[in-house]
């Protein structure tokens, strides 16, 4: 497919981007009614309720917050041996402890048909930790977390398929994003795969699909917090998730991961994640991407 590309910027960054795209089009500041006249991005009420402002960062005034209007995932929630999330995690983050001796990491495939910043795929792989400056049981901790679909995480991989996904992650919020061939399909079944740099697969995923809960708008609203250092200092970055398609399974079956040498399967297999403890497949889901703040917490 022939795609033609304009050159935009990104704070002090040049990048190109797929020329009457939404990024070409909008610079991240959309006008939602012409959006909305997009199939591809379906009803999009709930946007409407957040405004965009130009807000400082690192790089220079950007409008924030950034919208996903049409997203899928796929996520394996693996226990792992708290200490070495405790080995990998810095200082003072604590992972969250789920089963005596383990913890949680999650790997998780994104896809982003429709967004602010051009369609591109993304994996995740992140240590779930306690809120910062929580104290008592890890349990009722967990349990309130599940209760309340908000859980913290410290993102310790992050690659993504596109250059301007790249550079906003890497000078707009220090996430350790790179480049990397990424494939993701919810279909029958569920496959998903990432590449590694010298052309070979990285992780390959497969599993049966199951049967996906179609739900209202803004019934099914789940918030994840990232937690990361920007220029030194504690900050942390908020997702507000809009699910409207999706199913999980407790110690799900039949899902096979294939690891190889590259550096998602040397961060698990470092990591110790072996059981699957839950498989969550989103089939559609409208997001919303915060710009980080500082976290008083840690001081």
């Amino acid at each position: 497919m022939d795609t033609r590309f304009a050159q935009v910027d990104f704070g002090p960054h040049q990048v190109d981007v797929p020329a009457g795209g939404y990024y070409d089009r909008f610079r991240m500041n959309p006008d939602l009614n012409e959006v909305a006249r997009d199939p591809a991005a379906g009803n999009i009420d709930f946007f409407r309720r957040i405004p965009k402002q130009l807000t400082a960062s690192r790089v220079g005034p950007i409008w924030a917050p950034n919208f996903y209007y049409r997203s899928s995932s796929v996520q394996l929630l693996f226990l792992a041996p708290i200490d070495r999330l405790r080995a990998t995690l810095p200082m003072p983050l604590e992972p969250l402890r789920a089963l005596p001796g383990m913890g949680l990491v999650a790997l998780t495939f994104f896809s982003y048909a429709v967004c602010d910043n051009d369609p591109y795929n993304e994996v995740s792989v992140a240590a779930v930790i306690r809120r910062p400056g929580a104290r008592g049981s890890h349990a009722l901790e967990l349990l309130d977390a599940i209760r309340r679909r908000s859980f913290f995480a410290h993102v310790l991989a992050l690659p993504v398929d596109t250059e301007i996904a790249r550079v906003r992650g890497v000078h707009g919020y220090q996430l350790p994003k790179w480049l990397a061939r990424i494939d993701l399909d919810i279909g029958r079944p569920v496959q998903a795969r990432i590449g590694a740099a010298n052309g070979t697969d990285d992780l390959i995923l497969e599993t049966p699909t199951p049967l996906l809960r179609q739900v209202p708008s803004q019934s099914h609203m789940s918030t994840s917090t990232m937690i990361h250092r920007v220029d030194g200092q504690w900050q942390q970055t908020s997702v507000q998730t809009n699910m409207l398609s999706f199913a999980q399974r407790l110690f799900p079956r039949g899902v096979v991961l294939q690891r190889n040498s590259g550096p998602l399967s040397q961060l698990l297999n470092g990591l110790g994640a072996s059981t699957i403890l839950r498989l969550d497949v989103v089939g559609d889901a409208q997001s919303v991407l915060y710009l980080p703040t500082p976290l008083k917490t840690f001081g």
